[in-house]
């Protein structure tokens, strides 16, 4: 079975979002330019290596609707050609894409991880939005987090380890870095 993870790019002061996402400004405020890494990528092995890794590796995605509302105009199908969970308290309808289905789940987060890991058939979930990553995370259903530190600072946003309390604890695993962002590899101890 594969591992539950989270894997997000943050600014030096723990933004993973800037202020007032939307669906003209998906990352918020400010914050596409936590993502400049992606598309320099091709101007750095180690960067090239992550995407690769990241794109080859997740078998099915989690999201929250809010995840959903605004990033579904600027992505125009699903963020990986995979099966999309979206975590909801309005249902709707299965929601066919070019390179996936979402599907809206109302039961929870148990739920949602059990749709997910049957669908990605022994590959990887990945967690997308920091609500749904503190969800999966205080429940201990977390296995991995890789972070992106980016050189930027957004002053505001929305911050993936907020609201988690004391008890995370976190083991480095690994660390690469290229001119544009630090890569960190963390497991998640049980």
């Amino acid at each position: 079975m594969g591992k539950v993870f989270v894997h997000v790019t943050m600014s030096l002061d723990g933004f993973v979002a800037g202020a007032d996402p939307s669906p003209e400004q998906p990352m918020g405020a400010g914050g596409m330019r936590l993502h400049d890494w992606v598309f320099k990528a091709s101007a750095s092995d180690v960067d090239t290596e992550v995407i690769q890794e990241l794109f080859g590796t997740t078998g099915a995605v989690i999201l929250g609707r809010r995840t959903f509302d605004v990033g579904l105009g600027a992505w125009e199908d699903t963020p990986f050609p995979v099966p999309c969970f979206v975590l909801t308290h309005r249902g709707r309808d299965q929601l066919p894409m070019r390179s996936g289905t979402f599907t809206f789940v109302t039961d929870g987060i148990h739920s949602a991880l059990r749709r997910a890991q049957a669908a990605a058939r022994g590959r990887h979930i990945n967690l997308m939005g920091a609500d749904v990553t503190q969800q999966y995370l205080r429940a201990g259903l977390v296995d991995e987090v890789q972070l992106q530190l980016s050189p930027v600072l957004l002053g505001s946003g929305k911050r993936l380890f907020e609201h988690l309390g004391t008890g995370l604890e976190l083991e480095r695993t690994g660390v690469a870095e290229s001119p544009y962002v630090t890569h960190l590899r963390y497991r998640v101890v049980k």
